[in-house]
């Protein structure tokens, strides 16, 4: 469960914003979208080497 501390005199616009941002890191929303549909284990192996290869890249500052 989600608690969000509301200071005095906070407008109800900043506590939600909080609740969202709370809620979003959670990944919550994200699990379920992945749970939707089926991925092949390959495929998955196959995005994260991709994933690995363009973070490598960007260390060493080949993509800008």
């Amino acid at each position: 469960m989600l608690i969000v501390q509301v200071k005095e005199g906070e407008s109800l616009e900043k506590a939600l914003k909080k609740f969202k941002k709370k809620f979003e890191k959670t990944g919550v929303v994200k699990e379920l979208r992945e749970r939707q549909k089926f991925t092949k284990p390959s495929i998955k192996r196959r995005e994260a080497v991709i994933n690995a290869v363009y973070k490598q890249k960007l260390q060493l500052g080949e993509i800008e």
